[in-house]
């Protein structure tokens, strides 16, 4: 079996940011965190176990269309009628950005598939809870569902995501109906989100990957996303599912399960990091140390790329 790839490829574009009003009007700093996250790989001297890359294009209103009305995407282009349902402050900024995150998690998700020796990574904000009529929860436009739609009508790839954000990706699910091609582009049963705090979550996750494994194996799943959301963390400020050595041992048992499948099918598996949901008013850095201890976890077993790290994640203010 071919070795992977020593770095993660990042699929990053200053482009896929929104700086205007986040700091100030918003309570989610998520269009902001792509950027956020880029400074502190480099700040840490981390840049080592990831390679960037900007070659992709922007997303267009007929990209948008495949998960979207016609009337919330012209609404939302337009900043009018349902442009605030995502519950971010609306610019021509956070429009532009949008087309560039969406399309981050298509190319990194086409590259891996295309090139399963690469783990690809798309640091995107803002996806899993938008629905076809409108945004919800800080999400916009459902990036899964469009890159899933696309992948699926190129290659018949289907794929499964683990979502392990701190909240139920309802996104997939309330797209079924509008987009029948959804279903086999992510079959039912393949949007994992685990439930329980600590232990039984952990062991939500490991069902999550033993059904998914079993369809790999079958032949009926082609490739995995994994976003690893950090509102899944107890001292986030809208979660509390796992404390940090629970919230960890899920990339430990993801990045596992990912050499054991792949060393069973004799063939890399195509594999995708997403950057997904985090809140904390007291100190957003430990939401960003938290991703990056994530992500590279799974460039060490993964990409064998050991790069010492010495992040601690400190405990929320009042605890």
């Amino acid at each position: 079996m071919k070795k992977r790839n020593k770095r993660i490829l990042t699929f990053y574009t200053d482009q896929q940011v929104c700086i205007d009003n986040i700091r100030e009007a918003s309570f989610s700093k998520s269009p902001l965190k792509p950027y956020l996250l880029m400074q502190r790989i480099k700040n840490k001297k981390l840049s080592g176990a990831f390679q960037r890359t900007s070659d992709f294009q922007s997303f267009t209103k007929k990209d948008f269309k495949i998960a979207h009305t016609e009337s919330y995407v012209n609404d939302f282009f337009n900043g009018e009628g349902n442009c605030y349902t995502n519950g971010l402050p609306w610019s021509r900024n956070l429009v532009h950005s949008v087309g560039y995150t969406n399309a981050s998690l298509y190319a990194a998700k086409r590259h891996a598939l295309l090139n399963p020796t690469s783990i690809c990574f798309a640091p995107i904000s803002g996806m899993h809870h938008a629905q076809p009529k409108g945004g919800c929860g800080f999400c916009t436009f459902s990036g899964q569902v469009i890159s899933a739609i696309k992948l699926y009508e190129e290659f018949s790839a289907s794929g499964a995501y683990f979502d392990l954000d701190g909240h139920f990706g309802n996104s997939i699910e309330d797209s079924r109906d509008f987009n029948p091609i959804l279903d086999l582009a992510i079959p039912r049963g393949c949007n994992i989100n685990p439930i329980g705090k600590n232990g039984a979550y952990i062991a939500s996750f490991q069902r999550g990957l033993d059904h998914v494994g079993e369809l790999i194996r079958a032949g009926k799943i082609q490739y995995v996303v994994f976003a690893h959301g950090a509102d899944s963390h107890e001292d986030d400020d809208l979660g509390g599912a796992c404390d940090t050595k629970h919230w960890l041992l899920c990339a430990k048992m993801f990045s596992e399960w990912v050499n054991q499948i792949s060393k069973e099918t004799g063939k890399p598996l195509p594999v995708t990091l997403a950057l997904f949901g985090g809140y904390r008013s007291d100190n957003y850095d430990a939401v960003l140390d938290l991703h990056l201890k994530s992500l590279l976890i799974c460039a060490n077993i993964i990409c064998k790329n050991e790069q010492k790290e010495t992040l601690v994640i400190p405990r929320k203010v009042g605890r």
